[in-house]
């Protein structure tokens, strides 16, 4: 898929290694594996929902918006499909075989 990122900020953490390891520390090598696993996915839908990784829809304020595990314990990397308009499926739920970019949006524990 394709990756954009919600600020410059965010994107110099997430793309340069030595600036995501003073970011993000010790999480910085499985978020890098995330994010290589979001680049190498086809679409969203090829994103496992089984652990570790575990792709799932955020819902409350994080509506629209999905996750991937960073740590087994709270650690989220949160991202959006990067559609206008998101695609749908004709029973009105997101259509993941047709998202093929994704905004990040955030790096969080949110537990």
């Amino acid at each position: 898929m394709k990756l954009s990122f919600s600020s410059k900020k965010l994107e110099k953490e997430l793309t340069n290694e030595a600036a995501m390891k003073r970011a993000y520390g010790n999480r910085a090598s499985r978020l890098k594996m995330r994010l290589d696993l979001l680049r190498a996915a086809p679409t969203l839908a090829d994103v496992p929902i089984e652990p570790p990784p575990r792709r799932h829809q955020l819902g409350a304020e994080w509506a629209g918006h999905y996750a991937v595990d960073i740590t087994g314990k709270n650690w989220r990397l949160i991202f959006k499909p990067d559609h206008d308009p998101v695609p749908t499926l004709a029973s009105g739920g997101v259509d993941l075989k047709a998202i093929t970019a994704v905004e990040i949006v955030l790096v969080k524990d949110y537990h």
